[in-house]
Order: C-alpha cells, then structure tokens, then sequence
C-alpha cells in the first residue's frame, strides 16, 4: 500500500512538474470541439463590433499577387487571418474566418484554377509566433477550408505550386518553436494534398526557413535549413545545422551545396533567406551570428563608455576626473544622486565596483539593441551554388540590429539580375547586385519588414508587407501608399476609461498605445476631415494603460521591458517612471508585457512589476521595493526571465495583493508587502501566469490562468480559490485545449467570467462549471485581452490580429440561475423616438430610413416561437423566430401587421395612421408589451 501510494504521488508531483508539448491529435479533436460548441452556444447570437484601429495595421507574414492582373491580391498576415482584394487594395475582404485558425506562416495560390493553400503558424520565431494547424486548402476562394496535412508542423515557411502542373506543392516546415519534433523540413505532394513525402529532413531541432524556385524551371529550387532553439528564457537561432541545400528534381531529392563553397559555415550561422533568380544566379540573406573583431581603431573620443568600467581596476577608476565621470553618468541617465564625487566614495569604501557603472545600464531592452555579431550580410551565386562570395565589404549595420531571427526575406528582380530588395528594420534596395545599398524606408512605411513581391513584368512595381502594414510603390519605393485598410491589430492590452462616453486604450505589438472615443466610426470618412478617431500616444511595443478614476487625461502607459510614463494628456507633458535599481544593486528584471496596477483604494497609488513588486505612492514620482524577489530567480539566457507578469489588488482591502510571474509563482501579501506567502506550490509548475485576479465579489476569491505557450503546451489552464489560493479548484471544463492569456470576473453577476484564449473567447455562468464560446463576428483569434467597462456594461476584446471588439453585456449580466430554469425569458427593451422620417428617402438615390428595435431574449431550448407585439390588449404585430437554446434577438421594424392595424383603429377610432413613403404603417408613439409565452418585457415610442 504505501508502494501504490509512493506511486499516486510521484504521479502527482510529475503532473505539476512536466510541461509535455500537446499533441497534434488533440489539437484537431480540440478545433473540432470548438466548432461543435459555437454552433451550440448559448451566446452564439451575441454579436460584436469591430471597432479598429485601421489606420494602423499588424504584422504582415506574406502576399500573393495574381501576375495577369497585379490589381488582384491576397495578404497573410501573421495571426490576423487571410484578405482578399480586387481593386488595388482599395478595400479588403476576410476569406479565412470560417477556418479553425487566423495564423499565417505562407501562402499560394494556383490562379488558374482559384486554389488557396495556406500554410499556418508564423515564420518570425518571435514571442508572439502563434502556431499552426498544418495545411489549409479551399478550392472555391475561401468560402471553405479543408485540412490537408501536417498538422504537428506549428510553423510553415514557405509554399510553392509547380506551374505546370497544380496537383505539386512543395512546403518547407520550420516545426515547433518551442520544442523538438520530427514533422519539419520539406515536404512534398503530387495529388493536391492527399499524402505528403518528407524529402529533406536535418533533425528534430532543425527546419526549413526558405525554398525557392528557379521561376523558368521548376526543377531547380534551393532550401535554407534553420536550427534554431527558443525557450521562455533564450532564444538560440544559429547552429552548424544552417545551410543551403539544391534540388534539381523539384524537390524529391535534396544535396547539400552550402560547405566549402564560401558559404559560412559552423555554430555562427543563423537565419537564412533566398532569391532565385535563374536556374544559376541565386541571393543568399545571412543572419550571421558569428561574433565581429574587435576594432583595432581609436575611439572618436576619449569619453567613457560602459565597455571601459568592464576591465577597470579601482585606482584606474579613482583616478578618473570629476568632469570625465560626470559626463559618463549624466549622459547614460544615472540617478542625479550619483555623481562623480559620491561615487568615488562608493567606490573607496566598497559598496560599489567600477564593473557596476557598466551593469547598471544592461537591463534587457538595451542589451536587445546592443548587438557584436556581424548581422545581415548578402551571398550571391552564378554556378548554381558550386561557390558563394558576398557581394558587399562593410557591415550593413541597423538593417537587423540583434534580432536577425526575425527578418530573413530577400528577393530579385526578375527583370534585372543586379536589383535586390533586403528586408529588415529598414527595408534596402541595391541596384548593383549587392554592393552598394540605399533605403526605401520612407515616412509613411513601418520598420520591421517581412514580405515583399516585385511585379515579375515591371520594374519597380511593388508590394511590401511589415510590422504596421501593407504598402504600395510604382516608383521602386520612392514613393508609398499606405493599403491599411483591415482591422488587424495585435494588441497586448486594452482598458477603458470611466467617462460617460468612456474612451478605449490599447497596446500594439509594434505599433504603441492608440486610444479612441469606444463609439467612434470606423471608416473613410477620416480621410476627408484629416481626423483619424485613433490617437497615437505612445510609440514601441504598447503595453498596459492605468487611467485616473478622478482624471482622465492623467494616463499611465508604455513599451516593453517597464519602459513606463505618466502621460498629462491635457498638458501634453509625459514623465518617465520606471523605477531604478541602486548602483551596485543587480539591475531589476522586467518583462516584455510588464504589468501595472492603478489601487482602486487611492489613484495616487501605483504598483509596477518587475522581479520584484514596486510601489509609488505619488503617481510614480518616487518607488519603494515592497517585496524580494517573487520569482525563482532567473535564468541564464538572451530573453528577460524571471519577471512578474500580472499584479491585482484587492477591491475590499488596501494592500491585499495578488502577484504572479512568467515562471510560475504566484504570491500574495496580506499587509502591503510586509510579508509574502507563495499560494502556487499545488498548481501546474514553471509556467506563465499569465492572469491572477482578485475577485470583487468575494474578498477570499481569487482567480488565476497559466499558460504553457512558451513549451508548446496548449493545454488550458484555469483555476479558483476560495481561500486566498490555499486550495485552487480547476475550471476550465470544456474549454478547448488552448493557452489561456486572460480572464476577467464580471462586475455585477459573480458567476459570469470571461476568458481568452489563443483560439478565441469563452464565457461562464456558473463560474466555470461549463463555458460557452463567443462566435458572432467574432474569428477564432488569439484574445490576448478584455475589459468591462462597468457603466456601459460593455466588454471590450482586445486581440493579438484582428484589433479591438465590443459588444454589450447587460442581458448576459442577468443570466442567472433563475433565468436559465426559465422556458423562455424577455429581457429589457430599450426604447426608440418616434421620427417623421421613418419610411422616408432623403433622395431617389437613396433607400428609405427604416427603424429597428432589438427584442433580446431567453430561450431553454431550440424551439419556433411567437414574439407578439401589443398596444394594451391589442396586438399590433407578432413575428414567428426559429430560436436557439440561449441567447436570442428579434429584430422588430416598429412597424403593424395588416390585422394589427384593423384592430388598433378598431380600438382607437380617433387614431390615424398614416402610410409611411415606403408603403409601411409605423407604430404611433406609446407604450408597447412584448410577450413570448408566458414571458414579457415593454417598450416605448417616445
């Protein structure tokens, strides 16, 4: 007996510890899940409104361009789905919401035939690379998607359909992110994607980043192999396993041509991108992670730098002017408490090293721009790959900074050999087969770019897809438009102020805060007044937004890494608020997405999160550390680690807090930091907490979400405590396997929470027992974010590619449990105007202004029934409605039936109804009852 029992907690305890990728098998049987539960839920007639921003865009992963009419074209973006246009990008039109998936690696399409195929899960192998499902295929322009295979691929570079013949595809497979796997490298199909034959395969931690295609044969293609290796705390994108490969049989079999050819070879190579342009000439895009020489040149001056105090012994540092050191410190932003004088005498007595004036400024964001390696460097070919020989001789310094992992596209123009495009952070052209390069970067074009298609018929046409976009050049860049016409986003974050009409903030990958009117109209109509309703108000990567409660101009924003303001939106004046680490201390670990947390007890109260809790208590004037290190430590590595990602303070009591961190503690202190207790220890290990929340309901509550994303662990984690995360109680039930990023407790009904996912938007009404899926309007998209605006009762959704929703929740407030025992339940119908204008047209031009009201209700169970309309006892109107078990509207034109009109004159022979122009008999004003069975609510024409 105590054997098995040995056993049972063995079990237990490797149940917290593991986290195991998800297999591919239970992924498809998790979308197929979620497509059974939207065509069932109970909210699936609750629909939402994009409300944009479309002035700026997200991530773009390709384009595919019909080369007979170039007007015509498809964009992928990374996690924002698939757009169709065919009017020059004039307007847009999603082809791919009705698929399990809105990530994007590559796309193709055969125009002869109309096929799309699509290979999903991002390319980039950045923090927000959402995976795939495999190969997705519609052979009727989108209407519907069929699975064709590989679905344990995650990541999908590149896709290419033999000319002549439709039936062959050649895929290159990156695999998994964050984890080895077999199913990656590349693949081939001769029958449409009925079975695939791996043909090129490294090993399980390396992929296929680029195949391209001599364009006159399609025999002869070139594969670029990546090894790679990210975790949540490093990010290893080079490896001897980078290299060039050649196929002179389309694709079924594979050499090596990249050693001994001039090609770098080793442990330096990393990322590479190709650019075919005949059978023999070949571009090779290098992200070379070899380390540069050291400089035997002078520096331009005799100034400090931080690289000076690495070596520098104490009496060297001693003997430095006041004036020297004074400049150093100024000019990197120390403290004004140190200055040359103090920090000597730090120095002298030993509570300071010269090392630490070097350490004090090396927190990640700096160390993410602080790049030796070589960087991007162009290779080119003319023998088929026999030999390489890099076409420039300096550094093509700023086009990759130290992140080259995230770039790697090259392309040629097919019209001349020596025209080559480079993109990076900036975007480059050569006109000289590499030797010499100028930007087209211009002031309407977004850095970080990662898709580009040249008009294979007109030099200097061109499409460029980035970080912020779609744009378009007839003049070979000189020139841009801006084709930002989807909604597509990636916000991090949202929040919505309490003003009566509250506005809407959001933070963007990429694209920083914007902020709006939440009514705001989101058309063209900008372009006329010159107004965008979307207001940019800080740059980066936008991160959380804290409003004032007494204030509304007084935000609280910022980019990644804790780089934070306290913007005076009135005043203009921003102040920089992140708080400092004390010289000699190790500098303070913050995340990417670094939370902060306005007290609802006092607004001049701010906490933010680092590896340790921090508190102002003067709007981030001054901090104060109210706790040690509530992480387990850090890791070694490239990527912040070891960092708090969430902080919620209890609404019943000041000081009650709640913490949790991108490796899995959880901590709460009772008495504002005095003391902290971890409340983790029994939950899933080592994962990213990525929400904990403070119930306002029930001062012990508290809610809490891991997720496993960064170890390719897609399960869904969701828990709830009753006592202060003494005991947690698992609640994510039914919810399709996916990595949960956020949940929320509804402010006015305890047992309604909302929660996002990778894949999409839930909602319970029993805390968690069962969950309903949102799919109205709604894709299946990451939703990184929501928020409830109280007074309006509206939840906003933020989402990382299809930007901001909205949708109204007071009905689905007042889904109780007495409710839902109900056969049917009328909720509150809002009143309307009374209007001399309904029926009637403006113009010939125009169709006449005919009114609406929405009849929401309740129904048990899928059944036909009668909404019937009545003016005291007479019936005006009724509506015969197919509902659905759930949520239900109406849509009501205010308008009398014939035999309701008979009756109401009957009854009121004084009345006079008069036609409408459109030929309808409108309701007069007064007071109306709608009855469905036994259930009925009222309305009024005012």
């Amino acid at each position: 007996m105590k054997t098995f029992f040995n056993f049972l907690i063995l079990c237990f305890s490797a149940s917290l510890l593991a986290q195991t990728p998800t297999n591919s098998t239970v992924v498809q049987n998790s979308l197929a899940q979620k497509t059974k539960m939207m065509n069932t839920s109970m909210v699936k007639n609750i629909e939402f409104t994009n409300i944009g921003p479309t002035v700026m865009s997200g991530r773009v992963a390709d384009v595919a361009v019909n080369p007979e009419n170039p007007t015509e074209f498809y964009v992928g973006y990374a996690s924002g789905g698939l757009w169709h246009t065919n009017n020059n990008g004039t307007t847009f039109t999603p082809v791919l919401d009705n698929s399990p998936t809105q990530n994007i690696g590559d796309i193709a399409v055969d125009w002869y035939s109309g096929t799309i195929w699509v290979g999903t899960g991002e390319k980039n192998s950045s923090r927000s690379s959402y995976a795939g499902i495999g190969m997705l295929k519609s052979i009727d322009k989108g209407k519907t998607w069929t699975n064709v295979g590989l679905p344990d691929s995650h990541h999908i570079s590149r896709i290419l359909i033999n000319p002549n013949n439709a039936n062959e595809v050649i895929v290159g497979v990156i695999g998994h992110l964050y984890s080895p796997n077999p199913e990656r490298g590349v693949f081939k199909t001769t029958d449409a994607g009925k079975t695939w034959t791996k043909t090129l395969f490294i090993n399980n931690d390396t992929g296929i980043i680029d195949v391209a295609v001599a364009p006159e044969n399609f025999n002869i293609m070139y594969a670029a192999s990546w090894e790679r290796d990210r975790k949540a705390w490093n990010f290893d994108g080079d490896g001897n396993n980078s290299a060039i490969y050649k196929s002179t049989d389309a694709g079924t079999t594979w050499t090596k041509i990249s050693d001994n050819s001039g090609f770098p070879t080793g442990d330096g190579v990393g990322r590479i991108g190709l650019a075919v342009f005949n059978e023999s000439t070949v571009y090779a895009l290098h992200d070379s992670q070899f380390r540069r020489p050291k400089g035997k040149t002078k520096k331009p001056s005799d100034a400090l730098t931080k690289e000076d105090f690495k070596t520098m012994s104490t009496s060297d540092f001693l003997s430095l002017s006041d004036k020297k050191l004074n400049t150093y410190l100024k000019n990197n932003g120390f403290q004004e408490k140190y200055r040359a004088e103090n920090v000597k005498q730090m120095v002298r007595v030993g509570t300071v090293k010269p090392v630490d004036l070097a350490s004090y400024l090396e927190d990640a964001n700096a160390m993410l721009f602080d790049t030796q390696v070589i960087g991007a460097e162009v290779f080119k070919t003319t023998n088929g790959g026999k030999s390489w020989k890099k076409t420039h001789k300096d550094y093509l310094d700023g086009v990759y900074s130290s992140y080259g992992y995230y770039f790697g596209e090259i392309r040629v123009d097919l019209q001349n050999e020596n025209g080559i495009y480079v993109l990076g952070v900036p975007i480059i052209k050569s006109k000289d087969g590499g030797k010499t390069f100028t930007s087209i970067s211009r002031e309407n074009v977004h850095s970080d770019h990662q898709a580009l298609w040249i008009n294979p018929k007109k030099s200097g046409h061109i499409l460029n897809g980035n970080d912020g976009g779609l744009n378009l050049s007839y003049d070979d860049g000189e020139n841009w438009i801006k084709l930002n016409d989807p909604a597509v986003g990636q916000f991090y974050s949202v929040y919505a102020d309490n003003q009566k009409n509250y506005k809407v903030y959001g933070g963007l990958q990429d694209n920083g805060v914007w902020v709006a009117n939440n009514n705001a109209r989101i058309n063209k109509q900008w372009q006329a007044s010159g107004q965008n309703p979307y207001e940019s108000i800080m740059g980066g990567d936008g991160m959380q937004v804290q409003v004032d409660d007494r204030n509304p101009n007084i935000v609280y924003t910022g980019y990644q890494f804790g780089n934070y303001y306290r913007i005076n939106r009135e005043t203009g004046k921003s102040e920089y608020i992140q708080p400092k680490h004390t010289l000699g201390e190790t500098p303070y670990r913050f995340n990417w997405q670094t939370p902060i947390h306005l007290s609802k007890h006092n607004q001049d109260i701010l906490y933010l999160g680092g590896n340790k809790l921090h508190r102002s208590l003067n709007k981030g004037d001054d901090w104060e550390t109210i706790s040690g290190d509530l992480t387990t430590g850090g890791k070694k590595g490239n990527v912040a680690y070891g960092t708090l990602t969430t902080i919620s303070e209890s609404p019943f009591q000041f000081g009650l807090i709640y913490v949790g961190s991108d490796d899995g503690y959880i901590n709460i202190t009772k008495n504002g930091g005095g003391s902290w207790t971890r409340i983790s220890n029994n939950l899933p290990q080592n994962l990213w907490v990525s929400r904990v929340i403070a119930s306002a309901h029930k001062k012990e509550r508290v809610y809490a979400t891991l997720n496993g994303y960064r170890f390719d662990d897609f399960t869904t984690y969701v828990y709830m405590s009753n006592d202060y995360g003494q005991t947690w109680k698992n609640i994510s039930n039914n919810i399709p396997t996916s990595p949960v990023n956020v949940i929320k407790e509804d402010p006015a009904n305890e047992n309604v929470l909302y929660l996002g996912t990778d894949n999409g938007l839930y909602v319970t009404f029993n805390q968690g027992n069962s969950w309903e899926a949102f799919a109205n309007n709604l894709p299946n998209v990451a939703v990184h974010d929501v928020f409830v605006q109280p007074t309006a009762k509206d939840l906003i959704v933020g989402t990382h590619g299809r930007s901001l929703y909205k949708t109204n929740i007071a009905n689905l407030q007042k889904m109780t449990e007495d409710v839902l025992a109900k056969s049917t339940h009328v909720f509150g119908i809002n009143s309307i105007r009374k209007s001399r204008n309904w029926g009637r047209s403006w113009s010939q031009w125009r169709d006449a202004y005919t009114p609406e009201i929405n009849i929401p209700f309740y129904a048990k169970s899928n059944q036909k029934v009668t909404v019937a309309i009545f003016n005291d006892d007479v019936k005006v109107n009724s509506l015969e409605i197919d509902a659905t078990k759930g949520y239900n509207i109406a849509k009501f034109d205010v308008s009398f039936s014939k035999r309701g009109k008979r009756a109401f004159e009957k009854k009121n022979k004084k009345a006079t109804i008069s036609k409408a122009q459109n030929g309808i008999y409108y309701l007069p004003k007064g007071k109306y009852t709608v009855k469905i069975g036994d259930a009925e609510s009222e309305f009024e024409i005012k």
